[in-house]
C-alpha cells in the first residue's frame, strides 16, 4: 500500500489503550517525521480495541479506528503489527496466538506473559515465520534487552544484576533518607502513583523475577520461568537496616542477580535470585535512587556496562514500544524477518540448564535478630553461627534492654546459602530470638 512521497505504508492496530498505549499514540503522531526517515516507510495506526470506550485520553483520534473488538482488529487486512498492551495472562496470551494465526507480527510489553508462557509464545511465532518483538518488557525505555541481542551477541555474559523495578527502588531510597517505616513510605508511593493500590507483584519480588527470567534466557540460552527464581522481597525491611547498612559503608537496593558458573569441563550452571542486597555505596548501583532502573551487564571480552533509565511510565516504556515496530518494520520492508533471533540465541540452543545448589552459592551477609536481653544470649548467637560454619566478621548490639528487646546485628565472612538456611533454622528456634532474622545479602563490586 503506498504512502505519502512514495514511501511504503505499514499498518499498526493497538490492543489496549491505558497510559502506555496513550504514550504510543503520542510518539507515532509527534515523532512521525523522524520515524519515517529512520525507518524509510510511513507507521500509521489503523486501529485501536480497548473496553473503555469513553476515558478521553487527550490524543487526537479522528483517524483511527477506536473499537472493543480486538479479533476484528487482529483479522483486519490493514493492520500488519499487532499490539498487545492489556497485561495480565491468558487473555493476552489468546490475542498474541491469534494474532500470530492471522499472520501477523507482535509487540508486546508483557513480561508476566513471556516470562511464564514465552516457550509457547516465542515457539508459535517460530512456526509461523513472524516476530515477537518486546524491548518494553524489561527496564521500560531503557534498550538493555537489544544490546543483549546485539551490541552483546560476541560475548560470553558472566552475570546481568541490576535494579528492575522501580517502585520497590523509590521505596528503599526514601526508607533510607527518611528512617520512616515500610507502610508509611509505601503508602506515599501509592499516592504519588509509583505504586499500584495492590503492590504485591513490586514489593514482593515478583515483577523483578518476571524480567530477571527474560533476561537470563537471553543472556545464557537458559530456559526457565520466573517460577525457578528464588525471590523476596522489600517487607520486612526496618529503618534500622539502612542505619547499619550506611555504617558498614552500604546502601540497600533489591536486585535480580544472575550468573553463569562455569567447570574446568566448561559445564556451565546458573545461579538466579532476587532479594534484598546490600551494595558498596561507591558502586554505580548504589547511586541508582528513586524510580529509576539500572542494569549491569558484564561479558567476558567487554567487561562490564551499565543500562540507566525510566523503568517504567508512559512515554519511556512507549519509546521501546515505538523502538519495537521500528524494528519490525525494516524487515516487512525488506521483506524477510528475524534479522537477530528475538531471545538472542537460536531457538535450538535455548535449554534448560542446571542451577548452582545451595551449597555452592557463597557470600557474605547481614543478619539482624531481635532478642530479649539475656546474659549469654551474644555467645549462644555465635555459637550457633559457628556451628552451622558462619565466621563473625562484626557483631553489634542496639537498644536499650531492660527487659525489652534488643536488635543484635552481625556481619559475617563468606558462607555458603546451605549454612545460611540452617543458622536461620537454629537461631529461630533459640527461645530468646523473638522473630525470624532477618539477612541482607552483600554484593560485593566485581
Amino acid at each position: 500500500m503506498s504512502g505519502k512521497r512514495g514511501t511504503s505504508r505499514i499498518g499498526v492496530g493497538l490492543i489496549g489503550f491505558g497510559t502506555i498505549g496513550t504514550g504510543v499514540v503520542k510518539v507515532l503522531r509527534e515523532n512521525a517525521p523522524v520515524i519515517e526517515q529512520r525507518l524509510g516507510a510511513e507507521l500509521r495506526l489503523v486501529r485501536i480495541a480497548d473496553l473503555d470506550l469513553e476515558t478521553d485520553r487527550g490524543v487526537e483520534l479522528s483517524d483511527i479506528r477506536f473499537d472493543a473488538d480486538a479479533s476484528g482488529l487482529i483479522a483486519d487486512p490493514e493492520v500488519q503489527i499487532v499490539i498487545e498492551l492489556i497485561g495480565g495472562y491468558d487473555v493476552a496470551r489468546r490475542f498474541i496466538l491469534e494474532a500470530l494465526a492471522a499472520g501477523k507480527h507482535v509487540v508486546t510489553a508483557n513480561k508476566a506473559l513471556l516470562a511464564l508462557h514465552g516457550r509457547e509464545l516465542f515457539g508459535a511465532a517460530e512456526a509461523a515465520g513472524l516476530d515477537i518483538a518486546f524491548e518494553a518488557a524489561v527496564g521500560g525505555g531503557i534498550p538493555v534487552l537489544r544490546s543483549l541481542r546485539e551490541g552483546l551477541a560476541a560475548n560470553r555474559i558472566e552475570r546481568v544484576l541490576g535494579i528492575l523495578n522501580g517502585t520497590t527502588n523509590y521505596v528503599l531510597t526514601e526508607m533510607e533518607r527518611t528512617g520512616e517505616d515500610f507502610d508509611v513510605v509505601l503508602k506515599r508511593a501509592q499516592d504519588l502513583g509509583y505504586a499500584e493500590a495492590d503492590p504485591t507483584f513490586d514489593v514482593d519480588g515478583i515483577d523483578a523475577a518476571h524480567k530477571l527470567a527474560l533476561l537470563t534466557t537471553m543472556a545464557f540460552g537458559a530456559e526457565l520461568t520466573f517460577e525457578d527464581i528464588p525471590t523476596e522481597g522489600i517487607r520486612g525491611l526496618r529503618p534500622i537496616d539502612f542505619e547499619l547498612a550506611t555504617e558498614f559503608g552500604y546502601r540497600i537496593k533489591l536486585l535480580g542477580i544472575a550468573r553463569s558458573h562455569r567447570s574446568a569441563d566448561g559445564e556451565e550452571r546458573i545461579e538466579v535470585g532476587v532479594q534484598p542486597t546490600m551494595v558498596p555505596e561507591s558502586s554505580l548501583l548504589a547511586k541508582v535512587d528513586g524510580a529509576m532502573n539500572a542494569i549491569e551487564v558484564r561479558g567476558n571480552a567487554v567487561g562490564p556496562t551499565l543500562y540507566y533509565g525510566a523503568g517504567a511510565g508512559e512515554m519511556p516504556t512507549a519509546s521501546a514500544v515505538v523502538a519495537d515496530l521500528m524494528e519490525i518494520a525494516r524487515e516487512i520492508v525488506r521483506g524477510g524477518r528475524g534479522r537477530v533471533a528475538p531471545l538472542s540465541y537460536q531457538p535450538r540452543f535455548i535449554e534448560a540448564k542446571s542451577f548452582v545448589t545451595d551449597a555452592e552459592r557463597h557470600g557474605r551477609a547481614l543478619l539482624r535478630l531481635i532478642v530479649r536481653d539475656e546474659a549469654g544470649t551474644l555467645g549462644r548467637i555465635a555459637t550457633l553461627l559457628g556451628e552451622s560454619g558462619i565466621a563473625i566478621e562484626s557483631i553489634v548490639r542496639r537498644g536499650q534492654g531492660e527487659a525489652g528487646p534488643v536488635s543484635i546485628v552481625v556481619l559475617t565472612r563468606s558462607a555458603s546459602e546451605e549454612a545460611f538456611q540452617k543458622a536461620t533454622e537454629g537461631l529461630s528456634a533459640l527461645p530468646e530470638v523473638l522473630e525470624t532474622p532477618r539477612r541482607i545479602r552483600i554484593e560485593e563490586e566485581g
